[in-house]
């Protein structure tokens, strides 16, 4: 009997210091990180929706290099098959997951900086609403960016605070990564006609 009442008495005990050690917490902000990471994920898809329309528009409105549609076209490929699950946003996988939108970025960049040598492309409506409906992507995606960093800071400095560090190492809670600036927006873009 008094083996059964310090039972339930430990029981009690670490159940209390789990929750004041702030597991509970813990998993509430992982789950916050991963949602914020779906948003993520659900920007970039939606840009990347957006581009096979945009690049057929261009492509029967204008006529310039094929080279630049291809580049596109394949970045989108390359970017919309590199995925990162939410239990794994490691800081490596996330610069993995940034570098193929990176280069998405710089093509389409690149694209709509040499549609500006077509006016008659930039005068359909076809085009002017898939541009706008782009530039309100890329503003969501910066957004949402924002708030999947917010979601990571709050949710390491957590892990590392102590006594949750403690807490957080006994059940494996690891720090997220964050999205960075990424190395090529550095440099502005040469648009050469």
């Amino acid at each position: 009997m008094k083996r059964l009442v310090f039972g339930i008495l430990a029981a009690v005990i670490a159940v209390s210091t789990l929750s004041s050690c702030g597991y509970n917490s813990m998993v509430k902000l992982d789950e916050n990180v991963k949602s914020k990471w779906g948003t993520v994920q659900t920007q970039y898809q939606r840009r990347a929706d957006l581009i096979p329309n945009l690049v057929s528009t261009v492509k029967g409105a204008a006529k310039f290099e094929q080279g630049t549609l291809t580049a596109v076209v394949e970045a989108r490929a390359k970017a919309t098959q590199m995925t990162v699950k939410a239990d794994e946003l490691t800081p490596e996988n996330i610069q993995k997951y940034q570098a193929a939108q990176g280069q998405l970025s710089q093509a389409l960049g690149k694209l709509l900086s040499i549609t500006e040598a077509y006016p008659e492309l930039r005068a359909t409506q076809q085009f002017s609403d898939l541009s706008a409906q782009l530039e309100s992507t890329e503003n969501r995606i910066t957004v949402a960016r924002k708030d999947f960093n917010d979601a990571v800071q709050e949710y390491n400095g957590k892990i590392r605070s102590f006594p949750t560090n403690l807490t957080a190492g006994m059940f494996g809670f690891k720090p997220k990564g964050y999205f960075e600036a990424d190395a090529a927006a550095k440099n502005a873009p040469k648009v050469e006609f």
